[in-house]
């Protein structure tokens, strides 16, 4: 399609990017981790595999590849982007004025709206809900503009609620592990039952046995995902509320 070049003039830019970040920010302080470049390689490429290619090509007929282009945009790679800490590496590269500025960016009162667990709960799931719910699903197969709105909205959600999630990056407004697990419980349950709704009432344009298939994958390969998001959030709260061992 037409707008795949576009697609991987973007995806291969945002990696260039970061990579060229991690040169200038092992000059200035020590070595950035080999581990977190590999995190963002793999989430760019989660991004292409879902939005260019043969999977991204067959979602547009066949709902069971649109689900696991879903899997890779929506959860996947926004965990492993996340995971590469790109708001710390960015911090670091900057000059000190510049890096000032965008701290207190990140500490204005839209972005605490934004990150706020809650509103992020919400975009994610929510728009996932509008999604599958509405004829929204047959339109964005039939208009470019619409598709790529909502794949872009899918992706930005589910880098939004992840980074709401698990802190890897500085959050200016932190909330407690307590409330951003009550809200991860929420969405979870929210998750689940639009895959059970989806494997019942299969969305405008799919057959039944698509919207079994597509439910399912939602079902368990979103909780394969979601459990590497309980894992991290858990070690984190340990790492924080352990014990500390006086000698």
């Amino acid at each position: 399609m037409a707008i795949e070049p576009l697609y991987a003039v973007l995806l291969l830019a945002g990696w260039i990017l970061y990579l060229a970040a991690v040169f200038v920010s092992s000059k200035k302080h020590r070595p950035w981790p080999v581990y977190r470049s590999f995190l963002w390689s793999a989430g760019i490429l989660c991004i292409m595999l879902a939005l260019i290619g043969p999977l991204a090509n067959l979602a547009h007929s066949n709902f069971i590849a649109h689900m696991a282009g879903h899997l890779l945009l929506g959860m996947l790679a926004p965990l492993l982007l996340v995971l590469a800490a790109p708001i710390t590496l960015l911090l670091r590269t900057l000059s000190v004025p510049s890096a000032r500025r965008l701290a207190r960016l990140l500490k204005s009162r839209i972005l605490f709206y934004l990150t706020h667990p809650i509103t992020a709960a919400v975009l994610n799931i929510g728009g996932l809900w509008v999604l599958y719910t509405t004829d929204l699903y047959v339109y964005m197969h039939q208009n470019q503009l619409i598709a790529t709105v909502v794949h872009l909205h899918i992706f930005l959600a589910g880098y939004l609620f992840t980074a709401a999630l698990i802190y890897i990056d500085p959050m200016p407004h932190p909330f407690s592990f307590v409330y951003r697990s009550i809200v991860w419980i929420l969405a979870l349950a929210g998750h689940g039952i639009l895959s059970k709704y989806i494997y019942a009432n299969p969305p405008n344009g799919v057959s039944r046995a698509e919207a079994e298939a597509g439910g399912m994958l939602m079902y368990y390969g979103g909780d394969a995902i979601e459990l590497l998001i309980i894992v991290i959030l858990c070690a984190q709260w340990y790492k924080v509320t352990r014990p500390r061992i006086v000698a």
